[in-house]
């Protein structure tokens, strides 16, 4: 069986393996590594998942859905029809097409995957994750943080010297920062931070609310399908900006054209808070390990918001440090985990790799302090994994026959506002408040694993917690149950993936298209059909061929291009 690695991100997703003393990404059905993290219903209750699932945001909003990955851990569930879904399950749905594409690639079962998440995701967050691998057929041992599988990946692709870098993981929908100490055969992660709810689709988010302000637009008024086209054409204007000087967004709507002129100097503005909210993990990170930026000597770029040279721009504005940007960012995590796959796979060329991975969130316990409970650090964040520590705890009432460990994750100086992950209870003999003590010790390994031993010495009574990271105990047959629902599912057919692709595409640019245009379209849409029902392989990808070609020249037309003379960045000269 072979083993996986997976990059399971808030706006795509892609895999890859070790083969031949090297990581390789593993391409889907449409022949591209980036599979859209979108997932849909159609009108027969067939799962679309990726591109095809993507193409219907704008036209069939109450049955499409992304973004969910900033749900996982939570109870929210998102509709699709008249269906609810956690986010683990539709997390499941992509995880499922990802590992069929794996399969159909190796020509081989695949059933064990290591699976990339958030260094800044809780214990409820990591337990829906592997919660998606299980209903997506996959036993998942690992889970290794993003930021580490990307320094990973470089370290091992460069044969770079001995260097300390800062590792800026920028998505769709989370920041990652994370400061890395390379020598030898070790990587060494020495603290992390980051922000689970700021990645690319927040700018979206902006620019689609300037583009409503300037044209007297209610955001909140429009309809679900006029808020996912106007997302995606911002999302567009976007990407255009990151090679275009200038863009011109356009958007009809009852019946009324709308536009905008957005260029380089506009998008800074209206990006500034987005920006800055970069600042504090960077700091965090730099704070928490005791290092300043001058002891930096590279900045690893890693996820897709960071193609955008305005991003690389206020790095280096910022930390006024060189960048090192592979082109590759939105690959370069994925192709770690594919790293750590090759290790879990003991492969020959990758036993010296030594690498070690920090605690992201503080665990402790509640204590009675003066009168009021408090949060208690027994293993502080970005302490090195695994870690041990052990701390005594007196009775704070006389007589008292019983002491509750109550087991927290989070930074909160009160305990009620971190994460409760658990709670140990032992008896002691009654004595007076102060007398009788136990030991309590928290042991986190690096794969997630806490063992909370507590222990009264005098009597030998003994307790024991471990946390695996399961926020529910679903017995096996319950398991089972919720596999064979998620599975009665059907997934749109990998061989009909671009046939479904095609017709998406063309339905969305005809609801968008009015007059000459949404004739045309119409035409075409039709001898596209007429192709695919002549069952004539010929016929069928001549058909095809001439649809993307003018699917495509309708999408170029969409933003309308104007050279000129380059601004000066709002925040700083180019370095």
């Amino acid at each position: 069986m072979a083993i996986i690695g997976i990059d399971l991100g808030t706006t795509n997703s892609l895999c890859c393996t070790w083969q031949d003393g090297r990581t390789v990404l593993i391409p889907n059905t449409l022949e591209e590594y980036l599979t859209p993290s979108v997932v849909g219903l159609d009108e027969n209750g067939t799962v679309l998942v990726g591109a095809v699932a993507r193409e219907r945001l704008a036209t069939h909003p109450q049955w499409t859905t992304h973004n969910f990955k900033r749900l996982m851990g939570t109870s929210a569930t998102t509709a699709l029809g008249e269906r609810e879904f956690l986010a683990e399950d539709l997390s499941a749905f992509i995880l499922r097409r990802l590992r069929e594409d794996a399969e159909r690639f190796l020509r081989q079962p695949v059933d064990e995957a290591i699976i990339s998440v958030p260094a800044y995701f809780n214990d409820d967050q990591r337990c829906a994750t592997r919660d998606a691998a299980r209903l997506a057929g996959l036993h998942v041992e690992r889970l290794v943080n993003e930021p580490s599988a990307a320094a990973l990946y470089y370290r091992q692709s460069s044969g770079s010297g001995d260097q300390s870098f800062l590792v800026f993981d920028f998505g769709g929908g989370t920041l990652d920062v994370s400061l890395v100490d390379c020598f030898e055969n070790v990587i060494e992660i020495l603290a992390v931070a980051g922000d689970n709810h700021l990645g690319g689709t927040d700018l979206d988010r902006l620019i689609a609310e300037h583009f409503c302000e300037h044209n007297a637009l209610n955001w909140e008024a429009l309809s679900p399908a006029g808020k996912a086209l106007l997302l995606q054409i911002a999302e567009g204007a976007k990407k255009a900006l990151s090679t275009q000087d200038k863009v011109v967004m356009s958007l009809r709507q009852d019946n009324r054209f709308y536009s905008l002129a957005l260029d380089q100097q506009q998008l800074a503005h209206i990006a500034i808070p987005w920006l800055e909210r970069c600042a504090a993990p960077i700091e965090r990170v730099l704070r928490d390990a005791g290092r300043s930026y001058e002891d930096i000597d590279d900045i690893l770029l890693v996820g897709g918001s960071c193609n955008m040279p305005l991003v690389q721009k206020y790095l280096r504005y910022r930390c006024q440090k060189p960048i090192r940007f592979t082109g590759r960012a939105d690959m370069l995590v994925a192709l770690g985990t594919g790293v750590y796959a090759g290790v879990k796979s003991r492969e020959e060329d990758l036993q010296e790799v030594m690498m070690t991975d920090v605690c992201p969130f503080t665990l402790g316990t509640a204590v009675d302090s003066s009168g009021e409970v408090v949060m208690f650090p027994m293993i502080e964040r970005n302490s090195i994994l695994p870690s041990s520590v052990e701390h005594r705890f007196c009775t704070t009432q006389s007589f008292q026959t019983i002491i509750e460990m109550g087991v927290y994750q989070g930074e909160d100086h009160s305990p009620q506002n971190n994460l409760q992950l658990g709670k140990v209870m032992i008896r002691v003999p009654p004595a007076p408040a102060g007398e009788e003590s136990v030991l309590v010790r928290f042991t986190y390994d690096i794969n997630g694993i806490l063992l909370v031993d507590v222990r009264h010495e005098e009597t030998d009574a003994h307790e024991q917690l471990v946390l695996l990271g399961k926020r529910v105990q679903f017995s096996d047959e319950q398991w089972e149950q919720r596999q064979r629902e998620l599975e009665a599912l059907r997934i749109n057919p990998l061989e009909q993936e671009e046939n479904r692709l095609l017709l998406s595409w063309g339905e969305r640019l005809y609801q968008e298209a009015v007059g000459e245009a949404r004739r045309e379209l119409g035409i075409v849409l039709e001898n596209l059909n007429q192709a695919l029902a002549s069952q004539n392989a010929h016929r069928i990808s001549r058909g095809r061929r001439d649809a993307k070609e003018y699917f495509q020249s309708v999408e170029d037309r969409r933003f309308a291009f104007e050279e000129i003379d380059p601004e000066e960045f709002l925040l700083s000269e180019e370095s």
